[in-house]
């Protein structure tokens, strides 16, 4: 999990505040010395770490702050607003083309994951936009490169452009964008060669397709688990061919984060997306006031809540809604969710997204096994169409039965079908607008509480936002 390591220790920094009746400068500072270790231990750049701490001590020593009614809660939220700045403010969107196609220069080191990178980017344009991209393969060093491209456009169902090893990739590139004109293709990414470092002969061909093509983005493909050097590497194509922007991957993989807390303020250039698995549905959109969030163990329920969204289809969703309040949620229906949640991401990921659950003791320690969910599908997959429609008529020796034939104990068939009934229960509660005992208690009382109320607040205003504005489009809509 990305910033593991990190958010443990800001979080154990903040919270020697609390322990405190009231704050004073030298209190500040002590924190202040935490967090910037915490930070050089992440793999932070140096000059990005003194910039911060900076900002953050300034404005935490200041009257309004150490005199207000809740001085730790403010001193929470500088750090959040600053962490924010550090990794980027605002959210920044890919540059379009008024006329179509917008062209997308892919670059980056051998390795970095850019060829894949560049298929995840194309479905997830496809899959929200409608968007009908084309894949140009021009990396003809790289041995089986062009291949590979082809195999994730099948997969994909994406169409690659290419013209084999032995043409000037500069020719590719002008072929590739005839043909998307041609076929109005409104995406175009151009999957350039990579090296294991930086020579001339690489960045002499990347300047050549740029002059020709004119791409509306340069999109710079870094791994995040290089840490410092994501930073060095940066730079150094920036100075060069003057990138749009910055993609990570492997950000999955890497629980320090230190390059994604460096890039932004180094090079200037945003974060546009990073990598947050090893599917090709493993992509998200960079919030930096959302990452902030989630490297203070605040939670982050927006990006859960779109998750779900993209993967939940609406009339199903209100379906379902409307069993739950019946209480008719059967075994059909769990299948059904299991693998939509699966689709989402690991379990364990999804879980620390909502605030307040990194208080849950031994959550750090969550692991979901992927054969732990086969054994439960094998279980409802040996009932009956019956059972599985109406959970009532399991009785003990129709989970004998079941028990054989998943290749289950009974005991284990026992506690998937308890908690399945417990997970039924709750889930009315909740659509009655109930919450069950425990969920209040579970966000806490100490720091990590307060930092998942605030992150669930913030959730709620930024919903409503949202949901103000929808509705305003909506009725200009009508209006027309």
């Amino acid at each position: 999990m990305a910033f593991e390591s990190l958010t443990d220790r800001l979080q154990v920094a903040m919270s020697k505040l609390k322990k405190k009746g009231t704050v004073k400068e030298e209190d500040v500072k002590d924190m202040m010395r935490e967090i910037r270790l915490a930070l050089l231990e992440a793999d932070v750049n140096l000059q990005v770490v003194r910039g911060f701490v900076k900002s953050v001590g300034e404005r935490a020593v200041g009257v309004e702050i150490l005199e207000s009614l809740n001085p730790t809660q403010q001193i929470v939220k500088v750090v959040d607003e600053e962490l924010t700045k550090v990794l980027g403010s605002e959210v920044v969107e890919l540059n379009k083309s008024p006329k179509i196609p917008t062209t997308i220069m892919m670059v980056g080191l051998q390795g970095a994951g850019k060829t894949t990178f560049t298929g995840k980017l194309s479905n997830f344009l496809k899959k929200n936009e409608n968007a009908r991209p084309l894949l140009i393969a021009g990396d003809v060093y790289r041995p089986a490169a062009i291949d590979q491209l082809k195999v994730i456009g099948q997969q994909l169902d994406i169409p690659v452009f290419e013209m084999g090893t032995d043409v000037d990739p500069v020719e590719i590139v002008k072929q590739g964008l005839a043909y998307a004109k041609e076929h109005k293709h409104d995406y175009v990414f151009i999957d350039t060669a990579g090296r294991l470092h930086i020579d001339e002969q690489l960045m002499s061909e990347l300047q050549r397709i740029k002059e020709y093509a004119k791409p509306d983005d340069i999109l710079l493909t870094v791994d995040a688990m290089t840490g410092q050097d994501a930073v060095t590497v940066a730079q150094s194509f920036d100075e060069q061919l003057d990138v749009t922007a910055v993609v990570l991957t492997k950000l999955d993989g890497d629980t320090r984060g230190g390059a994604a807390l460096s890039i932004r303020a180094i090079t200037g250039k945003p974060i546009k997306f990073i990598g947050t698995g090893e599917k090709l549905t493993d992509i998200e959109i960079f919030y930096p006031d959302r990452m902030s969030s989630r490297i203070l163990g605040m939670g982050d329920m927006l990006t859960l809540i779109e998750k779900a969204q993209r993967e939940y289809d609406e009339d199903k969703a209100e379906e379902l809604a409307q069993k739950m309040r019946e209480n008719s949620f059967n075994f059909n229906d769990f299948i059904e969710q299991l693998d939509q949640v699966m689709d989402m991401g690991p379990l364990e990921d999804l879980i620390k997204m909502i605030p307040g659950m990194n208080n849950v003791p031994g959550l750090d320690q969550l692991q979901v096994d992927p054969k732990d969910v086969a054994r439960k599908k094998a279980i409802v997959f040996s009932m009956t169409p019956a059972e599985r429609e109406n959970p009532e008529l399991l009785n003990p020796s129709r989970r004998r039965r079941i028990a054989a034939g998943s290749g289950n104990s009974v005991v284990e068939v026992n506690r998937m079908i308890k908690q399945f009934n417990e997970s039924r229960k709750m889930m009315q509660q909740m659509s009655k607008g109930n919450m069950p005992p425990g969920m209040e208690e579970m966000m806490g009382t100490g720091m990590k509480g307060k930092l998942g109320k605030m992150a669930m607040n913030r959730m709620v205003k930024q919903t409503k936002k949202k949901n103000k504005k929808k509705a305003k489009q909506k009725k200009n809509k009508k209006k027309k």
